[in-house]
């Protein structure tokens, strides 16, 4: 019998240990040197002009939300098949939030499903200012669908790519804002690399980098392009706009430039157990991950799906994988179904998709450190058949 194996966990080297260490006997534990070092080395690797590192992913989205004018009266339109940050980052800003359903392979935004919206939506004055597709367990959306889309309709768009650091779409490092106005990381530790918490906005845009910058520190600036007047002196700073504390620390910079340095390492070993995930689970009656040819995912997540039409019980097949040890979780009940965003009217009848992938879905274990053997043990529980009873 293993140990608890859990869906996500991050790894920690003693490389890493010694990078915080040095930081924390230094001079500087945030708002030193290492933040801009992280932005930069992030930005090279995905390709991208620009990046803003802040302390979540979640303050990522509402500072690039705010750096788009998303303000209330607009609408702001997601996946329902995501964390609740994806869509609480619109609400922060005063604006509504709609959903668009889920493609039925890849599980991100449909963009069929996005350009029927969109005629709709024109017809009753309600397009949206800011579309935020999902890069689901770390496979990227259909980016150039819907960048042809925002060039049709007029709205921008925010790569929710929390999942997807190490990815590539087309070939290109997924982060590199080809088809977006802003892409934004995750680094939580059941992410693919952690600084501890943090996230990041990159960018080609140089204005949309600066605001986000600003957004990030209180609203300060201490450019004088940017002041009302002359700087009184060389100490002299201006609140120019109201912002937020979200600032990444030196202490989980450091550790997240540790961690890039293993980037490629983790997500190739991702794939790995994602490809003998589905060698061992090819027989059985479960849909495993589907993978778009333009597509090269880092696999956050490895969700397969049940087969409503049996008799097999989802929620009885995630009890009796964790009764086993084996931390199953679902990735993600849809946000239309917490209570916050019930009495907001949303109908699920409206989401036949989501709303199949909620009832189905379930996230096996999939991190640098699982073993095969421990992967083997995960198949074999799921092998076994439900109701399965020894008798002694």
């Amino acid at each position: 019998m293993f140990k608890p194996l859990p869906y996500g966990r991050q790894d920690i080297s003693e490389e890493d240990i010694e990078a915080v260490v040095k930081v924390l006997k230094s001079d500087f534990l945030t708002q030193g040197p290492l933040v801009g070092q992280f932005e930069d080395a992030v930005a090279q690797y995905c390709g991208a002009k620009y990046s803003v590192a802040v302390n979540s992913a979640t303050s990522a989205l509402h500072i690039a939300c705010l750096a788009l004018g998303v303000k209330e009266g607009d609408w702001v339109w997601t996946t329902p098949i995501t964390f609740v940050a994806s869509a609480n980052c619109a609400i922060y800003c005063g604006a509504s939030v709609d959903f668009v359903d889920i493609d039925p392979l890849t599980y991100t935004i449909s963009v069929e499903k996005l350009e029927e919206k969109l005629l709709l939506a024109k017809t009753t004055g309600k397009l949206p200012k800011v579309v935020i597709p999902v890069h689901l367990c770390g496979q990227s959306c259909d980016m150039e669908g819907i960048a042809r889309l925002s060039h049709e309709y007029g709205f921008k768009v925010i790569e929710d790519a929390s999942h997807a650091i190490g990815g590539k779409y087309k070939n290109l490092p997924i982060g590199n804002c080809q088809y977006s106005d802003i892409t934004i990381f995750s680094f939580h530790p059941v992410k693919i690399i952690t600084s501890g918490e943090g996230g990041i906005a990159l960018t080609n845009n140089v204005e949309y980098c600066a605001h986000m910058q600003r957004l990030r520190s209180h609203g300060i600036t201490r450019d004088p392009r940017e002041m009302s007047h002359s700087p009184d002196g060389p100490w002299y700073y201006q609140q120019i706009e109201l912002g937020f504390n979200y600032r990444m620390t030196d202490i989980q910079a450091a550790l997240g430039l540790s961690q890039l340095k293993r980037l490629d390492e983790f997500v190739k070993r991702r794939q790995e157990i994602a490809k003998k995930y589905n060698e061992l689970l090819f027989d059985l009656d479960l849909v495993i991950p589907f993978q778009n040819k333009e597509t090269y995912s880092s696999f956050h997540l490895y969700v397969v799906r049940t087969n409503q039409d049996k008799r097999n019980s989802h929620k009885e097949l995630v009890e009796r994988l964790r009764s086993n040890g084996i931390m199953v979780n679902l990735h993600y009940i849809p946000i239309y179904h917490h209570p916050y965003y019930q009495v907001k009217g949303y109908n699920p009848k409206d989401f036949p998709e989501s709303e199949m992938y909620y009832s189905q879905a379930i996230s096996l274990p999939i991190y640098f450190g699982l073993k095969d053997e421990e992967i083997e043990y995960i198949v074999e529980k799921l092998k076994t058949p439900i109701n399965f009873q020894t008798i002694f």
